[in-house]
């Protein structure tokens, strides 16, 4: 369940980024200042952000900020990042990203049951729409649970 595997420290709200860039390293931070990804972990989802484009942008206002194994993941762990204003990441149709969901993947392959989870989510037109109205930590994990575990609300 993600409600339970997302650690509340990595949630924040109504975050102010300059540029895609910063909602990146705003989004990771969290991840570092609890031991999650080194501190060398969000240079490297934006350095490959620069070479390779938006290829984190995974669906209308939504990125998954991640990056490969050995780049400084050092736990499984998933965050949630609100943006006060939409930032421009350069993808022609899921642009701007208003959403980020920051992802360590550890080499064990753990981090594989969150992004089924998070997908099944994101498949969800009512559950990405109601993303708008969380204006707390409390607000996001609550979201989460009423529509985990195939519960079709909204």
């Amino acid at each position: 369940m993600l409600s339970e595997a997302i650690d509340s420290r990595l949630i924040l709200m109504d975050v102010v980024a300059q540029d895609f860039s910063d909602a990146i390293r705003l989004s990771v931070k969290p991840l570092a200042e609890n031991g999650f990804v080194t501190s060398a972990y969000a240079e490297r989802i934006v350095g490959i952000f620069h070479e390779s484009g938006p290829y984190i942008v995974i669906t209308r206002h939504i990125a998954l900020p991640h990056a490969p194994e050995g780049s400084g993941a050092l736990k499984t762990a998933l965050g949630f990042t609100k943006l006060k204003r939409p930032v421009f990441s350069g993808h022609k149709t899921n642009d701007p990203v208003k959403y980020l969901f920051p992802l360590s993947a550890a080499a064990n392959h753990s981090h594989l049951e969150l992004l089924s989870g998070l997908a099944d989510l994101l498949s969800r037109e009512a559950f990405v729409r109601q993303l708008a109205s969380v204006a707390t930590k409390e607000d996001f994990l609550s979201l989460l649970k009423k529509y985990e575990g195939g519960s079709s609300y909204g």
